[in-house]
């Protein structure tokens, strides 16, 4: 099992969502977050005061997927994030080593 995590920007939510959908991802946890990378910020005017803006808007996306469905979910995130512009975020991928369904007490994969 692996957890890919990716961080997105935020009007990309719905397209990779859908996407997702149609490649058989049963579930996904999105949270808003802030952060920078090379993008590094921006400069914003706002009632003729400048302000810098260093910290981002972005969607933290956590997809609990088993090992068959890893390549297939970060090709969808890939295509459907892709904006070809600086800030379109990243993927993670880690080693997940459990999961249980809490009302069910299910494990791993019948957990997902």
């Amino acid at each position: 099992m692996k957890m890919i995590t990716a961080i997105i920007k935020p009007f990309k939510l719905d397209d990779v969502r859908e996407a997702l959908s149609e490649v058989g991802v049963n579930g996904i946890t999105a949270t808003e977050v802030k952060g920078f990378g090379r993008q590094k910020g921006h400069t914003e005017l706002y009632r003729g005061a400048e302000y810098v803006v260093d910290f981002l808007p972005k969607i933290k996306l956590e997809i609990a997927v088993t090992d068959d469905q890893v390549e297939r979910v970060v090709e969808t995130i890939l295509q459907a994030a892709n904006t070809g512009k600086i800030g379109d975020g990243k993927i993670f991928v880690s080693p997940l080593d459990q999961v249980i369904r809490i009302r069910t007490g299910e494990m791993d994969a019948d957990a997902v």
